[in-house]
């Protein structure tokens, strides 16, 4: 008699066996080597989409969907642009620092782009810009090449990196809530763990 197959148990968790919570940030030294590998290996879109991330701060739904036309102005990189955030509906600025432009534009041209163009698009007919998951992916694939676990790392860990590193320089975290995006201060604490990491950090320097 032939076995039928067995309904999934929905008491497993959806997270069992997977690292789960905040991803963190990199670090500099590791942000430089992904950088120096995709120049080396002359990856001109990986190159410009990591400098974009790094510089934009967008989430990953944000990031992917954006065109020539919001970076770039008759033909020119922009030093800043401002684009409506998909999850919150609000505006958020962010400056291009000049390695960036310069990547963007290496990739624009060999990409041939055009003003309404998506600036990173798929290779797949069914969707006309790589998606969200097609850059989980290609993140994935920079953080093995440098010898660290994808697993531990993410998308978000671009998201968090710039910011991360402007709060330890000046630790004025109103700017870092608007360079997010966040509506309230209380996401920006929560996304940062400045909290956590802060207080551990006084207690590091405390002699008793």
């Amino acid at each position: 008699m032939q076995t039928q197959p067995q309904p999934p148990n929905p008491l497993i968790p959806w997270n069992k066996g997977k690292l789960v919570g905040q991803k963190p940030p990199l670090k500099l030294q590791e942000v430089w080597a992904i950088r120096i590998r995709l120049q080396l290996t002359n990856r001109t879109r990986d190159l410009a989409l990591f400098n974009l991330a790094l510089d934009s701060k967008l989430r990953a739904c944000d990031l992917v969907k954006l065109r020539v036309q919001d970076i770039s102005h008759g033909g020119t990189i922009a030093k800043r642009a401002i684009i409506l955030q998909q999850k919150t509906q609000q505006p958020v600025q962010f400056e291009i620092t000049e390695q960036t432009r310069k990547s963007l534009s290496d990739w624009m041209q060999h990409a041939n782009l055009k003003t309404g163009d998506y600036l990173f698009r798929s290779r797949f007919r069914a969707s006309p810009h790589i998606s969200t998951r097609q850059y989980a992916r290609i993140v994935d694939s920079w953080i093995s090449e440098i010898g660290l676990d994808p697993a531990t790392y993410g998308t978000h860990s671009l998201r968090r990196t710039k910011a991360s590193l402007i709060y330890r320089r000046t630790k004025k975290l109103r700017a870092i809530q608007l360079l997010l995006g966040h509506r309230k201060l209380e996401s920006t604490v929560r996304y940062l763990g400045i909290e956590v990491d802060d207080a551990l950090e006084m207690a590091a320097q405390t002699e008793i």
